[in-house]
């Protein structure tokens, strides 16, 4: 695009997703320019605004939306503050592409996506495994492994503070880990095999000792497919080493594994047939995601990932787990 075409976008939200992912991927772009920030935290606002002399600053969304006319914004903020910041970009006929959760609620999912159909506009959520060839080769080799009947997920690290900050406080992230860290295996669990028919959930705050927090730092989720005779677990845990992202599928005739970076099939033994690799690749999904977006809102890709009702099915998932425990 001609400088002149560029498409105007703004970050509402200086955090790490923001700093490491979702700016320098704007200035990747030959279509985008970045219009301006917002951050509230006045400090971090100014050093970043010191280092970009050309981006403009604000310590509130609504100053932002008066003073620019923007194609789209990002949104990179706490989840209690998801909705509000959304619901006000779209009266503003701006599109928005924003973080993981889409909601913190079903209701609040069903009344985001009744304003942007309305209104014509789009939302995505920022599932960056989508846009990573290692994942979508799952749909190459699934048939390949024979009737599958179960479906081993984890995702743990270990954090000493897992009380620590917004996300360690349910009235801010709106639930624990399965509810941030999680959303993303809930995702691929519902990419490839649509929404479970039972889940049964277990959770714990119970790491730390002599602390009281109420956002779950472990989760355990059972889930089930009844017509396709598949069930499996769903391990999220902010206090569980070592740090692993594995994603198995156990079928008549063999195994699919997926981890960051690899994805693998396997004899029922468990000796590996094939594999693919593709390392330092994660730097490039955040821009490949972005370039998505932008085909998205000007017409050139009619294909869409991550709409607002693709994720009614991430909520009702999470939502019955934590119904369930």
């Amino acid at each position: 695009m001609n400088n002149k075409y560029k498409l105007k976008v703004a970050v509402i939200g200086l955090g790490h997703q923001s700093l490491e992912d979702h700016i320098p991927a704007i200035k990747f772009s030959d279509d985008l320019i970045l219009e301006a920030v917002v951050e509230i935290d006045k400090t971090k606002l100014k050093s970043f605004l010191k280092e970009n002399p050309s981006v403009k600053g604000y310590i509130n969304s609504h100053d932002l939306f008066k003073k620019h006319n923007l194609d789209f914004v990002i949104v990179a903020v706490p989840h209690n503050l998801h909705y509000k910041i959304t619901k006000y970009a779209l009266e503003n006929n701006v599109h928005v592409l924003k973080e993981k959760p889409f909601a913190i609620s079903f209701k609040e999912a069903e009344s985001l996506e009744k304003i942007a159909h309305k209104k014509n506009l789009h939302i995505m959520t920022t599932l960056q495994r989508r846009f990573n060839p290692i994942y979508l080769t799952f749909f190459q080799l699934i048939d390949k492994i024979g009737k599958p009947f179960f479906i081993d997920i984890k995702y743990t690290f270990f954090t000493a503070k897992p009380y620590d900050g917004w996300r360690g406080k349910r009235k801010f992230a709106g639930g624990g880990c399965l509810f941030d860290m999680g959303y993303h295996m809930v995702d691929l669990l519902i990419w490839y095999f649509g929404l479970p028919d039972k889940v049964f959930a277990e959770m714990s705050t119970s790491a730390v000792e002599n602390i009281s927090y109420d956002a779950e730092d472990t989760s355990l989720v059972v889930f089930r497919y009844d017509k396709k005779d598949v069930w499996g677990s769903l391990l999220v845990s902010r206090v569980i080493p070592p740090k692993q992202e594995s994603f198995d599928v156990y079928g008549t005739k063999g195994t699919l594994h997926i981890e960051r970076g690899k994805i693998s099939r396997l004899t029922p033994g468990g000796d590996i047939i094939e594999s693919l690799e593709r390392k330092n690749s994660w730097v490039s999904a955040p821009v490949d995601q972005l370039e998505y977006f932008v085909r998205l809102i000007t017409g050139k890709t009619k294909e869409i990932i991550g709409d607002p009702k693709s994720h009614f099915n991430h909520l009702i998932f999470i939502e019955a787990a934590y119904k369930s425990k």
